[in-house]
């Protein structure tokens, strides 16, 4: 917002009205300053005279909706459900890749929605394997206490892809055998890719023609169709929290650089967001292909710095950024060509950068997405209801994936979103992150242009975080 800031500035004039520059989602908007205050001032009236809606109504739609929810999910004990003109479905949840933080929120959630309305849910424990196993349960109102600030997924997550080996059989008699007309998955990329796999086996296995969501849970952040994933906040805390100890560590040595690697796979969102929250003078990712020539550059740019009055360097580098290039290499380089002007650690975090417990971001969001998740599912459900009773659905519409794109929470079919997919490398080829990258290198003191993204705002109610 700072930079945002500094663009404003430069373009405005002395017509120009003054705005206040925020963040609605995660972008960047510029909003009338009078409209705020005015809005600012409605408010206080509305809590003065003691209209309570009044005063929830102009907070917007989204605080709205929050509230509804956290009303919903704070009960007790759900309502009773007796009414026999009510469809009552059956819904399954299951994780797919690695546990993160969120999922268990998430879960919660979902089930709570869902029950709330009358329908039951089932969850297929450890993934993939659990659900061709049988490991399948039913979760009541009061089995999902506490779940909203633990981390690690509580009903198990593998990475077990749905269509290795037979599995998709399995998964198709398991299906018929429970009775399943709904499944949501949270998890990662594996989640994403294997509802691609049960999309494209719908024609062989009929039991498979039901309503899928796919909700991304992962500290990588690489899944499409989404610029968050549930985890990646609360991953984005711990590293940075523990680059600043790592510095701390160094305050009594003069001229320390610390070369520090994380996790994310292929993807660089870690190491970018961490550089731009720790102030790092540079991080190094797959997206952006560097050499020897660059890391040599960013020695002597740090050399410089050091001569200035800097003490203390940070370095990143994503754990796949280069093949050849490792952390180890880049470690040894600083070392050799920086060993006049300051020394040099590496330190490797692993998996504690996943976190404990989640941090209040991913707990709401699990929260959100997971209540919007119930919210698809039954509307859909309803739709493909035949007289029956059956459930079938055949169209791409009914497989999707819901995400937070800039402002707003937005369901993509899996068929669209395949397409803007990296399946070798496991990451999307539209990553709104990397236009960050200039603002990483102005603040290390590099030369570089910044992509502004400001938008302008009336300062309604998005549905955005």
């Amino acid at each position: 917002m700072g930079a945002e800031a500094v663009v404003a500035l430069l373009e405005s004039t002395p017509e120009s009205e003054a705005c206040v520059v925020s963040l609605d989602g995660n972008t960047a908007v510029r909003v009338p300053l009078m409209k705020c205050v005015e809005k600012t001032q409605s408010v206080s009236a509305a809590m003065t005279n003691k209209e309570w809606i009044k005063a929830v109504e102009l907070r917007g739609r989204s605080f709205q909706r929050n509230l509804q929810t956290y009303k919903l999910l704070t009960k007790l004990t759900p309502p009773k459900t007796d009414d026999p003109k009510l469809h009552h479905y059956k819904v399954a949840v299951m994780h797919i890749g690695a546990p993160s933080c969120g999922m268990n929120a998430a879960v919660r959630s979902f089930v709570r929605n869902m029950i709330f309305v009358g329908h039951r849910v089932l969850a297929i424990h450890n993934g993939v394997d659990g659900f061709i196993e049988g490991n399948i349960h039913p979760l009541g109102w009061s089995d999902v206490n506490g779940w909203v600030g633990q981390g690690g997924a509580n009903i198990g997550a593998r990475r077990t892809l749905a269509d290795f080996k037979d599995n998709m059989q399995k998964i198709a008699e398991q299906i018929k055998n429970n009775n399943i007309q709904g499944l949501l998955i949270i998890g990662g990329f594996e989640a994403f890719k294997s509802a691609v796999q049960i999309y494209d086996s719908r024609k062989k296995f009929p039991e498979l023609q039901i309503p899928i969501m796919v909700i991304p849970a992962t500290i990588s952040n690489n899944v499409p169709g989404t610029q968050f994933s549930l985890g990646a906040d609360t991953a984005l805390n711990e590293i940075t929290s523990i680059c600043d100890k790592i510095r701390q560590s160094a305050q009594g040595t003069k001229r320390r650089v610390f070369v520090v690697e994380t996790m994310g796979g292929y993807c660089g969102y870690l190491a970018t967001m961490a550089g731009l929250a720790g102030g790092a003078d540079a991080a190094y990712i797959f997206e952006e292909p560097f050499s020897t020539k660059d890391l040599l550059g960013d020695v002597l740019h740090m050399e410089n710095k050091m001569k200035e009055g800097v003490q203390r360097g940070l370095v990143l580098r994503n754990e796949y950024a280069n093949k050849n290039l490792s952390t180890d290499f880049v470690y040894r380089l600083f070392s050799e060509e920086g060993r006049n002007t300051f020394t040099t650690r590496m330190n490797i975090l692993g998996h504690t950068q996943q976190g404990a417990s989640s941090s209040p971001f991913d707990r709401n969001f699990g929260t959100k997405l997971a209540s919007k998740a119930a919210a698809w599912m039954i509307d859909t459900l309803k739709k493909h209801t035949q007289q029956n009773s059956k459930v079938v659905c055949t169209t791409a519409d009914t497989v999707v994936l819901l995400g937070l794109v800039r402002r707003h929470y937005k369901i993509s079919s899996i068929e669209k979103l395949r397409n803007k997919t990296n399946f070798q490398h496991r990451i999307s080829t539209e990553e709104w992150w990397l236009k960050l990258r200039p603002l990483l290198r102005i603040l290390a003191r590099h030369n570089s242009v910044l992509q502004t993204e400001a938008e302008a705002s009336d300062n309604g109610s998005s549905d955005s975080e």
